[in-house]
């Protein structure tokens, strides 16, 4: 039952779309335009850098948050499985970002919501991401392709901890936890295909920081 609590209060802090709401105060339904996805990149692109910065802080926050809770709610009663329940919460609020219901479950791809999970989860999965991301955008300047790869990254080294003992889990839990690391893996490599295919063909569009995105 504690999973399904924590899934359901991550999907409720997931349903709070920053990209959405903030185009709306601009006039916009930022699904509209450019690549009709309601996250960071596309904001940074049609709104500019403030609004780009505006909704990372809101969608890492809502993840951060659904965690804090669920650690809150069952910190001391479920010690033994938190790392677990933890990730319940923050797959509801990516869920709950990606597929809002009062939006015809149409959100983002979940990767700021994904960077809440990172940053909260444990210091060591914060210490890989940040630079396999940054390093990765700053050669390349394509955020989908730095998404992936701390995707693969996230659920490689989850894998590798669980096995090693780090989160003092029975291999029941610890197996439950890798299906659920893998289910978010795979639904960001889908929420992310047509950059995958673009990525091949070497068409993929690049995002900039220095300069005006065109």
């Amino acid at each position: 039952m504690e999973r399904l609590y924590c899934l359901l209060i991550g999907y409720l802090f997931g349903l709070f779309q920053t990209a959405y709401i903030y185009g709306r105060m601009n006039g916009i339904d930022i699904r509209d335009h450019g690549s009709g996805n309601a996250g960071t990149t596309n904001t940074l692109r049609i709104l500019g850098k403030k609004a780009g910065v505006l909704v990372l802080i809101g969608d890492i926050t809502k993840t951060i948050l659904a965690i804090s809770v669920a650690r809150v709610l069952f910190g001391e009663s479920r010690p033994e499985m938190i790392y677990l329940l933890s990730l319940y919460a923050a797959a509801g609020a990516i869920l709950g970002h990606n597929f809002p219901f009062y939006l015809n479950f149409k959100g983002g791809k979940g990767i700021a919501a994904t960077a809440g999970l990172l940053l909260s989860f444990h210091w060591l999965f914060t210490m890989i991401a940040v630079p396999l991301f940054f390093g990765t955008f700053f050669l390349t300047h394509y955020v989908s392709l730095g998404s992936l790869l701390v995707y693969a990254g996230f659920l490689i080294e989850i894998v590798v901890l669980g096995q090693s003992g780090f989160f003092q889990m029975t291999q029941a839990h610890l197996n439950e936890m890798y299906l659920l690391a893998l289910f978010l893996t795979v639904m960001a490599y889908a929420k992310h295909r047509t950059n995958i295919v673009r990525l091949a063909k070497g068409e993929e569009r690049k995002t900039y920081l220095t300069k005006k995105n065109s």
